[in-house]
């Protein structure tokens, strides 16, 4: 390893990463988006097109940066709403992304809105390009994410 390899700070911004949106549609929707391995793949452009992994058990996505396959476990705690994506190869995966739904109780939101947050931890060996880049990707994966949860909704309303 070398000495001049830019190293993670002790304290900051720069060591992870949130980024929220209020989604017009009701908190356990969400969280079912969310924890569906299949619709991750739509949303996720580190693990885009994912498939569950006949061999693991794991699923599988392709990156749209670099075009590498990564695979994903998918922890989800409907309890607390809450999911860790725990992310690497089959051997090393590590919970280093989360996604957390707040239901409009929580906050005062109006019936059948919530929050949906996505939340990132830098990797020791990260470099800064490397961490802006996956920066950048969240917020755009927000989005994604409202839209395609708001565009079902509209198309089927819940009970």
């Amino acid at each position: 390893m070398s000495d001049e390899r830019q190293k993670t700070p002790p304290v900051g911004p720069n060591i992870g990463h949130s980024v929220s949106a209020l989604v017009e549609a009701p908190a356990e929707r969400v969280f079912a988006f969310l924890s569906d391995g299949k619709a991750l793949g739509r949303w996720a452009l580190g693990s885009f097109g994912t498939r569950r992994d006949a061999e693991t058990g794991l699923y599988r996505g392709r990156s749209l940066f670099d075009g590498s396959e990564g695979f994903l476990r998918i922890d989800a705690r409907s309890d607390l709403m809450l999911i860790d994506y725990h992310i690497g190869s089959p051997d090393t995966l590590q919970p280093r992304i989360s996604a957390r739904v707040v239901p409009h109780t929580v906050c005062g939101l109006p019936e059948g809105t919530c929050y949906a947050t996505l939340t990132a931890w830098r990797g020791a060996g990260m470099d800064d390009a490397r961490w802006q880049r996956l920066c950048a990707t969240h917020e755009a994966e927000i989005w994604l994410i409202k839209a395609q949860i708001e565009t079902e909704a509209k198309m089927r309303p819940a009970p």
